[in-house]
């Protein structure tokens, strides 16, 4: 009995390291290497599909991970709010403008608090790739529309712009944002040992068997609530700060503008790319942190983070609660609490400079928009998406024309 344990005991050994090897065969990328393009299709699976407007602003405030935090924290002790009212409430906070706006939407920024690694690294590389990141999202929603899974709804217009899928809100006053399934919506997927990012539907999203998307309730913000915007041109990320000032009569709008990261917004969180470390660490010499991440997992493996609904980031945690304490004058102790007769104090930052208003966005003319999204109930101009069976499969089509000859086999971009 003894020989035969041991000899079950050798053999599980062995199966076990076999495992490792076979585990182990593609090396994960270095620590402060540019994404490769299986990582970046990996990464921007889940939210390639996303309205143009969110997705830069997704983009932008992932470059903040210790203000995503906060506000995260914020979000969570203010259910209530939600939409305009969410934003209007953070005015005063000194967060970047785009973390600002994502104060409108609790589950996206429930879902980047809670997927902290996968935060930090899209923030990194979106600073250090930027056009490979946008050319990325509209390969992507090739994939998507070719698969039949890229159609405009009562919820998205989709229609194309140049060479280029742009979807934007039915309607601009009320954003919906879709959960949609990265391993169903973009057909057979071609990265067999980097599968893409997937996490679990959202509370009030169900996701039907067979579909790749859900909807739940829409979110009211004021029209020209966004400020950002995806040029697909250029290949970039351009946000408008409109101040209407009147000059000898005339009305001057600011126009679109390349967005450029801002590091005094970083907080101290180290960047983990080389190049970017170059461009912006000298200027974060002031702010002492330490932030341990994980180093990114290319490939597939046991115990890639980016597979799997572990929380990571607890030391960024950590420091958002202590910076937030730092800033507010308190240690944070129930007995501090008490003493300033305050049940649990709600972490303040005082303003140490004027706020980032969410400004409206103007949309420009000539090659920024190059085809205009239809208004509801409006004639959809020739060239628009067809939408046979609806952004989600789920025969949401409306009253929109049918598809042109030449695109309803996906066959409108190579």
């Amino acid at each position: 009995m003894k020989t035969f344990f041991e000899h079950a005991a050798k053999q599980l050994l062995v199966l076990l390291v076999s495992a490792s090897v076979a585990f182990a065969q593609t090396p994960p990328a270095p620590r402060n290497a540019a994404a490769t393009q299986q990582e970046l299709d990996q990464m921007l699976a889940p939210i390639a599909l996303y309205p143009d407007s969110l997705l830069s602003q997704i983009f932008m405030a992932s470059t903040y991970p210790l203000e995503v935090v906060e506000a995260a924290r914020w979000s969570r002790a203010n259910p209530a709010l939600t939409g305009q009212q969410a934003v209007d409430a953070v005015g005063e906070r000194d967060w970047d403008a785009s973390v600002k706006s994502l104060a409108a939407f609790p589950q996206v920024l429930a879902m980047m608090d809670q997927h902290l690694e996968w935060t930090a690294r899209l923030g990194d590389v979106f600073i250090a790739q930027e056009p490979q990141v946008m050319e990325t999202v509209q390969s992507l929603r090739q994939k998507a529309y070719e698969a039949g899974n890229l159609r405009s709804t009562e919820q998205v217009t989709v229609y194309e712009q140049g060479d280029a899928y742009a979807i934007e809100p039915a309607r601009p006053e009320v954003v919906y944002v879709p959960y949609y399934d990265p391993r169903v919506a973009y057909g057979s997927w071609w990265w067999p040992a980097y599968p893409p990012v997937y996490w679990a539907p959202w509370p009030g999203y169900y996701v039907y068997p067979g579909f790749a998307f859900a909807w739940g309730g829409g979110v009211i913000v004021r029209s020209g609530f966004f400020f950002g915007g995806c040029d697909w041109r250029r290949r970039h990320v351009t946000v408008v700060n409109v101040t209407n000032v009147v000059v000898n009569r005339q009305v001057v709008v600011n126009r679109p503008v390349v967005w450029q990261h801002d590091p005094g917004h970083r907080r101290g969180v180290p960047y983990r790319i080389a190049s970017v470390q170059q461009r912006f660490g000298s200027t974060m010499q002031g702010q002492r942190r330490e932030f341990r991440w994980q180093d990114p997992v290319a490939p597939a493996t046991r115990n890639s983070s980016l597979n799997r609904p572990e929380v990571h980031g607890e030391h960024l945690r950590a420091n958002a609660r202590n910076d937030g304490r730092r800033r507010d004058g308190f240690s944070g102790g129930a007995a501090a609490a008490a003493q300033r007769g305050e049940a649990r104090p709600e972490v303040r930052a005082p303003v140490t400079r004027p706020p980032v208003a969410v400004a409206p966005q103007v949309q420009p003319p000539g090659p920024h928009r190059q085809n205009p999204a239809p208004q509801p109930g409006a004639a959809v101009p020739a060239g628009h998406m067809p939408q046979p069976h609806g952004f989600a499969n789920q025969g949401q089509a409306g009253n929109r024309p049918a598809p042109s000859p030449g695109k309803a086999h996906g066959e409108g971009r190579r």
